[in-house]
């Protein structure tokens, strides 16, 4: 929002330095983003009185000027000019003069005659016709301006101004008009408020026999204010109104359109005119858009609607998107004789997204899509008539059409001083607190704070705290000490385990990726995921990028072999990585929530690695994490793994990881031509297997007793059956074992092995005799028989 300080002056009497307003206004809560002095790069021009013209003496083209320019002695200045004439008042830019884009003109001789200057045109002074409508755009600037000979260029050009650009957050829209900021200043500058209430001088008529309008949409048009002017007269605007406007940004056009704009400026509440032969049925509907339907905006674009746009409409077609910009079919044009205007409050949602689908954002929605109050709609239209009663540029015809259907009244709260400052950690008095709410138009009564409607962004106490504090000042507020403990940030338990498992993973020498969520449904093909598998039911993202990301994974598998295909076809040697994925399983009421899971996906390819070396890493890890009781068995289910190379790994009866070779018909639609072994662990079971701490026990009292078993067994019995039965059998005083022999040859029958196992015995508490041992070992051989394994002799 870009704040003429002449245009403030007219609500609050201040005069100060624009960098101490800057600052006080920032530290009272408007943000001021930097200032702009108005012509601070023009300097040294004055006002020149033409009085003698004479032809050069060596140049056709030339003249020589004589110009009074308020001193004693009159100056010359040489000009190739051909629309200046004697007693023209001028723009006389003297030696030294400095214009815009660091120009600087400098005395000199043209042709053998000396110019003291050079006289100025509209676009020298980095003006255009919009500003001086009267200005010649090819020649020099002749001024129609009431101003006296000698007189800055800027006091008479109205370029003495200096304009606040301010960041006006999204909960204060109240703050994008002069009035809000007007209201600001005085509240931190403790002044009076200097704002008066529009009147308007009616004429003969009333408005009923011009206009009826109507409202279809009452949710998204909660306000309709309208009036008719008669017998406008399009003109320029008057200097101070295009002054004003330019110093705003906006581009002066004709007095009707700057009307609305100035108004939208200094009210915050944007308005229309239409153009009242322009509308057929002499009515208005706000209405939604018909199916296909188009407008060309005022833009001279052509815009297709869809039903949800809400627009102005005539009897037969659609004349402006509401709260957006108005249609070419009902613009202001020199003909136009009857006005109508348009005062409106449409809802936020509605104009925010109409206007993002249209790719058509203005001033106008800008101010509409942060919610304005629509009790501002009605001064609004007043201020606008009684602007046309000013600068005579028409009739305001009796009566106003004010289709009501906000209903909004103020909020009120209790004032609760006490519990003010002990929020804020002050001790400002009651009288005060209210004196600092008055000023910011918000009243007290009863001990009731009663909240004006164009401040919706109050909403409970703690607001009206805040109201307090910036006028009291953030700095007045002392320092103090936090009550009670400071709670210091640390990491949750699972984020420490987290961490924990990506170094020991790490510390194995695999790296880190990160992949999305969200794939193709192609991907479980790519796997041979069977079509009955529940995990080909995923969720399935409403508005995806592209198919390639259209449902929610839930397994980690197919992301990881992308990555591994990638790095081979890139001609990487190896690669081994790591992932702690997210996996999304949908629940049977697609309403709720899917249940997100994390799966530590493992996989490796390397010409000196095989399954041993990934056994390997997931072992690595389960001991670092002290998870000593596991099993593994082979697996010969999951179709995107080599059968008879997977196994699967138990503990405590629960499935922790499934880990093997790839199958080659899986490598195929991944384009690698080596091996690839992964591991896909489920994380919240490995965090729940997690044993205790180490305990570190002494180094042993009593000598230990080894025995060798070499056993006889079938040839698909798997050694892990076998070791399951020594550990139930031996018992605690089974230090260790080890296999460290199977044997397949001559001396075993076809279909049978040998394996041969160390066993290591220790008692804590004596030395174990060998008739202890021999028990145990007899008692072993006996449970070893019932799974078909017998002592090799």
């Amino acid at each position: 929002m870009n704040l003429s300080l002449n245009w403030l002056k007219d609500f609050v009497n201040i005069n100060i330095t624009p960098k101490e307003y800057c600052d006080a206004l920032t530290m009272s809560g408007s943000k001021v983003e930097g200032y702009k002095v108005i012509g601070q790069d023009i300097s040294n021009i004055v006002v020149g009185k033409i009085v003698s013209i004479e032809k050069h003496p060596n140049a056709d083209r030339l003249i020589i000027c004589m110009l009074d320019v308020g001193e004693k002695e009159n100056i010359q200045i040489v000009t190739g000019a051909k629309n200046v004439a004697v007693n023209d008042l001028v723009p006389v830019a003297k030696d030294k003069a400095k214009l815009p884009n660091d120009k600087v003109i400098n005395a000199g001789k043209l042709r053998d005659v000396l110019s003291d200057g050079m006289l100025c045109s509209i676009n020298e002074l980095n003006l255009t016709i919009d500003d001086v409508p009267y200005a010649n755009e090819d020649g020099i600037l002749i001024l129609q301006e009431d101003c006296k000979v000698g007189q800055d260029i800027k006091e008479v050009l109205g370029l003495n101004d200096t304009v606040v650009e301010f960041e006006i957050t999204s909960n204060r829209p109240d703050c994008l008009s002069v009035i809000g900021l007007a209201r600001e200043t005085a509240a931190t500058f403790s002044l009076n408020m200097n704002l008066k209430t529009p009147v308007v001088k009616e004429k003969d008529g009333n408005i009923a026999d011009y206009i009826l309008v109507k409202v279809e949409e009452p949710i998204l048009c909660s306000r309709y204010c309208a009036r008719i002017v008669k017998n406008v007269k399009i003109e320029p605007s008057p200097k101070w109104m295009r002054e004003r406007l330019r110093a705003s940004g906006v581009r002066p056009i004709n007095n009707i359109v700057d009307i609305t704009n100035y108004v939208m400026l200094e009210y915050g509440q944007p308005m229309h005119a239409f153009d009242y032969a322009c509308l057929s049925g002499k009515q208005i509907n706000v209405r939604k858009a018909k199916e296909n339907e188009a407008i060309n905006t005022l833009d001279q674009q052509k815009r297709q609607l869809d039903n949800l746009t809400l627009v102005i409409a005539d009897e037969t077609k659609a004349v402006a998107l509401a709260g957006i910009m108005g249609g070419e079919n009902s613009e202001i044009n020199d003909n136009t004789s009857v006005v109508v205007f348009e005062s409106a409050n449409f809802d936020g949602t509605s104009v925010r997204l109409s206007s993002k689908k249209l790719g058509l954002r203005t001033e106008s929605s800008a101010r509409f899509e942060k919610g304005l109050d629509p009790n501002n709609a009605i001064l609004a239209l007043e201020r606008a008539c009684e602007l046309i009663n000013e600068l005579n540029a028409g009739q305001v015809v009796c009566g106003i059409i004010d289709v009501d259907n906000s209903k909004k009244e103020k909020t009120t709260f209790p004032l609760e001083a006490d519990w003010l400052n002990a929020y804020l950690g002050t001790n400002i008095k009651k009288e005060q607190m209210i004196k600092y709410l008055n000023s910011l138009e918000i009243d007290v009564q009863n001990d009731d704070v009663i909240i004006p409607t164009f401040r919706a962004d109050i909403e409970k106490k703690a607001d009206i705290a805040e109201e307090v504090a910036r006028l009291f000042g953030y700095n007045n507020i002392p320092s103090k000490m936090f009550n009670g403990a400071v709670i210091q940030g640390k990491l949750t338990k699972k984020q420490i385990l987290e961490k924990n498992i990506n170094n020991i993973l790490l510390a194995c020498g695999l790296t880190e990726i990160c992949t999305y969520s969200f794939i193709s449904p192609k991907f479980y093909d790519n796997i041979l995921l069977p079509i009955e598998s529940p995990l080909r039911k995923s969720i399935t993202i409403q508005n995806p990028l592209g198919e390639d990301t259209s449902i929610m994974r839930t397994t980690p598998l197919p992301s990881m072999l992308e990555v591994l295909s990638k790095n081979y076809n890139l001609r990487n040697e190896c690669a081994l990585l790591f992932e702690n994925a997210t996996i999304y399983i949908p629940k049977d009421d697609q309403n709720e929530l899917p249940t997100e899971k994390q799966v530590i996906a493992i996989g490796i390819y390397d010409k000196n690695s095989d399954y041993y070396t990934l056994k390997g890493i997931v072992e690595t890890l389960l001991s670092n994490l002290n998870i000593k009781e596991y099993e593994i068995i082979s697996c010969n289910t999951e179709k995107a793994f080599h059968s008879g190379r997977t196994a699967k790994i138990i503990v405590n009866d629960t499935e922790l990881c499934t880990l093997g070779e790839i199958s080659p018909l899986v490598l195929k639609n991944y384009e690698i031509d080596e091996r690839v072994y992964c591991a896909l662990i489920d994380f919240e079971t490995l965090i729940n297997c997690i044993g205790i701490e180490n305990k570190y026990k002494p180094l042993p009292k009593f000598p230990s007793s080894t025995r060798d078993l070499a056993l006889i067994c079938d040839e698909s019995l798997q050694v892990y059956e076998i070791e399951k039965v020594i550990k139930q059998q031996c018992g605690n005083i089974l230090e260790k074992f080890e296999l460290f022999d199977v044997y397949r040859g001559k001396q075993i029958n076809k279909g049978f092995k040998s394996v041969a196992y160390t066993l290591v015995f220790r008692a804590s508490d004596k030395t174990l005799s060998d008739i202890e041992i021999d028990k145990i070992m007899e008692n072993l051989l006996v449970s070893l028989k019932k799974i078909g394994v017998t002592l090799r002799t």
